[in-house]
C-alpha cells in the first residue's frame, strides 16, 4: 500500500493496519493513526491493537520511505533525538487539528 493509498483509506475512515517486528522478533498489530510530515520526510503514527502499549495511548513514529515500483512502503526507525522530536512535534499539531476541528463540530451542533 503506497503512502497515498494509506492516505486515502484514513480520509475514508477505513482501517489500516501494519504488523511490526519488535527487536526480540515478536510482531505487533498497529493501526495506522496518520501521516505527518516533518524536516522533508514522512512519518507514520502507529497505534498499538494489543501487547504492553495497547491501552497506554502511546503511539510508535516511524519514517515512512516509498519504495521503488509502488511496493509497500518501508518503516525506518527514527534514531536521531532531533529527528524524533519533529516528528513528535508534527504528530501533535495533527492532534491539536483534530481537537479543534472537534471543538467547531460541537458548536455548529449547539446551534
Amino acid at each position: 500500500m503506497t503512502k497515498e493509498e494509506i492516505l486515502k483509506a484514513l480520509e475514508d475512515e477505513e482501517s489500516v493496519t501494519v504488523t511490526l517486528t519488535l527487536l526480540d522478533d515478536s510482531e505487533v498489530e498497529c493501526e495506522v493513526v496518520t501521516v505527518v510530515e516533518a524536516l522533508g520526510n514522512d512519518y507514520i503514527a502507529l497505534l498499538p491493537m494489543a501487547g504492553p502499549d495497547k491501552d497506554t495511548g502511546n503511539v510508535y513514529l516511524y519514517r515512512l520511505k516509498e519504495s521503488e515500483g509502488g511496493a509497500d512502503p518501508e518503516l525506518i526507525d527514527i534514531a536521531d533525538d532531533e529527528e524524533y522530536e519533529a516528528a513528535s512535534d508534527a504528530f501533535e499539531e495533527y492532534l491539536d487539528t483534530l481537537e479543534f476541528d472537534e471543538l467547531v463540530t460541537e458548536e455548529d451542533e449547539g446551534r
